[in-house]
């Protein structure tokens, strides 16, 4: 490659991500906050109006992911014929709805069918993106493109942290519970921002009036090209029932249902863990901020060196031993401050391994394949987001405290990193083949 092609490589993709990741990255950070964002509602008041228990609470914090599981591969199917444009903004207005009625569940049985449709509403948001993705980011840019958009993860999570503490605080404003306000105010972004994307997404390259000409036929080459040599390598198009039954694909699925259980299992219950340590509602959500800071920064450490080497089997499996390693170490702390410092550690680790996940199946999946396998692996590993929770609350309520719950957590983080070592796609490569790589 010549330098007239590397600069119009490096100006086009430079533009491809200045226009579209910022809004993407922002839309997932609100869908983040609207699904986790009960956690602190559980602790301004919630689930004692509610009458909650701790289990109750673990599995009508989970079902959201049962919601998602059913709806999550017809979703990605539709929006790859509907176009990602129009279908990202019709989740988007369906999940804000749904996440601000929220605020209006009268007891338990509410509770949970209004989270059961938060998933379903919010179906097929994240495959989606990721198929998205790749129509636009050729592989050598997709872990970074990745991290860009698990960022908003652990900053949605700390955003959501400190913003809850404060909305808790209007507590009686107009008739309305502090948690009520939460529910209302986080849950408008996602219906106003629906008709932003309408506006400024575009559904491929070959519309992109934004793009010049050569920046145009630079990235639809490279992306066909791309495309056609995964072909050949799959001795041609896999498909959709080929891509269910692949066991790549079903590796992937569990060894994202372990992270996922792992990860979920403490993003619900961090404040509650964080409130034993005593304080107001704003002191908690400072200090349950904290460790999701510390997560950001290990994910973008974490991306940059898988891309750099262009390995991701390995940055994975020693992202979830971290995570396993912070988790463990949490359970042994109790009821400390320590505790939360190792939780921070954790958050490294279960964070960062994210971004090398989710190049795995676009190394094998194409087309109609990839929108149903991906759709498949993140629907399967979010029941993870259901077991999690839910394992959690119960050992709670049956244990009285944390610690058994933190080592449950700890095993699943452990698995997931075996289960990579024994099938997951990619190798090690040595120093020698590193130093050769392209920078």
């Amino acid at each position: 490659m010549d330098q007239a092609d590397r600069e119009l490589e490096a100006r086009t993709i430079r533009k491809v991500a200045w226009r579209l990741l910022p809004l993407i990255v922002i839309i997932y950070l609100i869908a983040y906050i609207d699904r986790t964002n009960v956690s602190f509602a559980a602790t301004g008041g919630m689930s004692q109006a509610l009458g909650l228990s701790a289990k109750d609470f673990g599995f009508g914090a989970g079902i959201f992911f049962l919601g998602y599981f059913v709806f999550e591969v017809p979703s990605n199917l539709l929006l790859e014929k509907a176009g990602a444009r129009r279908w990202i903004a019709r989740i988007m207005i369906s999940w804000g709805l749904v996440a601000g009625a929220m605020a209006f569940v009268t007891g338990p049985t509410s509770f949970v069918v209004m989270r059961f449709l938060l998933g379903v509403a919010e179906a097929g948001f994240f495959p989606g993106v990721i198929l998205y993705f790749t129509y636009w980011f050729p592989k050598a840019y997709r872990s970074r493109v990745l991290a860009s958009l698990y960022l908003a993860v652990p900053v949605s999570n700390a955003v959501t942290a400190a913003l809850s503490g404060v909305l808790l605080r209007l507590d009686g404003a107009l008739g309305l519970a502090g948690w009520q306000w939460l529910f209302l105010v986080e849950a408008a972004p996602a219906v106003l921002l629906a008709f932003v994307v309408l506006r400024w997404l575009t559904d491929s390259p070959a519309v992109a009036d934004w793009l010049a000409p050569d920046e145009k036929a630079w990235l639809c080459g490279a992306i066909e090209r791309e495309r056609q040599d995964l072909l050949r390598q799959e001795q041609g198009h896999m498909s959709l029932r080929r891509a269910f039954s692949d066991l790549r694909v079903l590796s992937l699925a569990l060894m994202y249902f372990t992270i996922v259980t792992a990860t979920y299992g403490i993003t619900y219950f961090l404040p509650q863990i964080v409130k034993g340590l005593g304080g107001s509602d704003l002191e908690v959500g400072l200090v349950s901020a904290a460790p999701y800071v510390v997560g950001t920064i290990g994910l973008l450490v974490w991306s940059w060196s898988s891309d750099r080497m262009r390995e991701r089997k390995w940055h994975y499996i020693v992202a979830c031993l971290l995570g396993a390693g912070g988790l463990a170490a949490a359970g042994l702390y109790g009821n400390t401050l320590m505790a939360v410092v190792a939780i921070a550690v954790a958050t490294i680790g279960l964070y960062g391994c994210k971004p090398a996940f989710w190049t795995m199946p676009s190394e094998f999946l194409t087309g109609t394949a990839a929108a149903g396998g991906i759709a498949m692996i993140n629907s399967i590993g979010n029941l993870g987001g259901f077991v999690g929770p839910f394992v959690v609350g119960w050992i709670k309520d049956a244990t009285g405290g944390f610690g058994a719950a933190l080592g449950f957590l700890t095993a699943c983080a452990v698995l997931s990193a075996l289960l990579a070592l024994l099938t997951a796609p990619g190798r090690v490569r040595t120093a020698a083949k590193v130093a050769a790589l392209p920078t």
